[in-house]
C-alpha cells in the first residue's frame, strides 16, 4: 500500500530545504519524509533501526534518491530496494547533480525508474520538482505493492 508520501534520501541540507521549497512552491501538498544517508532511507522504508515502530507496508508513492550518500551509496540502496519482494516494484526517481554515464548506466540496470539531473539554476529547479512531482504522484500508475 502506498501512503502518497515522498522519500527524499538527500545528505546535503541545502538540497533537501531546496526540494521542500521546490514542492511546496508547485503545490505539492504530500507529506515528504527526508533520509539523511542510506542507511536511514532503507531502515524507513524496511521498519528498522530508529524506524522500528513505523509500518514497512505503508510505503511511499516514490523515493527521489541522490546518489553519494553517507554510510550506503544511492546505488546500494537501490539494489536493496529492488532485492526485496515488499519494495521491488516501489517507484525510485534518482535525483543528483551527477552527470556521469556510468552512474546513469548504473541507476538503470539496478532498477530505476527515472534517472534526473538536479538543475544548478534555482528557477529551473523548482520548475523539474514540480513537473516531477506532477507525473510521479499524479499522473503515474504504479503496480499493486506486495503485502
Amino acid at each position: 500500500m502506498s501512503d502518497k508520501s515522498i522519500l527524499l534520501v538527500e545528505d546535503n541540507p541545502d538540497d533537501a530545504d531546496l526540494t521542500v521549497h521546490a514542492l511546496e512552491t508547485n503545490k505539492i501538498g504530500n507529506t515528504l519524509v527526508v533520509a539523511r544517508d542510506g542507511v536511514e532511507a532503507l531502515d524507513y522504508l524496511f521498519g528498522t533501526g530508529s524506524y522500528s515502530g513505523r509500518d514497512p507496508g505503508n510505503l511511499p508513492a516514490v523515493v527521489l534518491l541522490d546518489l553519494k550518500l553517507p554510510r550506503i551509496d544511492g546505488l546500494e540502496v537501490l539494489r536493496r530496494i529492488r532485492s526485496d519482494e515488499r519494495t521491488h516494484l516501489l517507484p525510485v526517481v534518482i535525483l543528483t547533480s551527477s552527470n556521469e554515464e556510468e552512474d546513469r548506466i548504473r541507476g538503470y540496470t539496478l532498477g530505476a525508474n527515472s534517472y534526473v539531473r538536479k538543475p544548478v539554476d534555482f528557477d529551473d529547479f523548482i520548475r523539474a520538482a514540480g513537473q516531477l512531482g506532477l507525473y510521479w504522484l499524479l499522473l503515474n500508475q504504479t503496480p499493486p505493492v506486495a503485502g
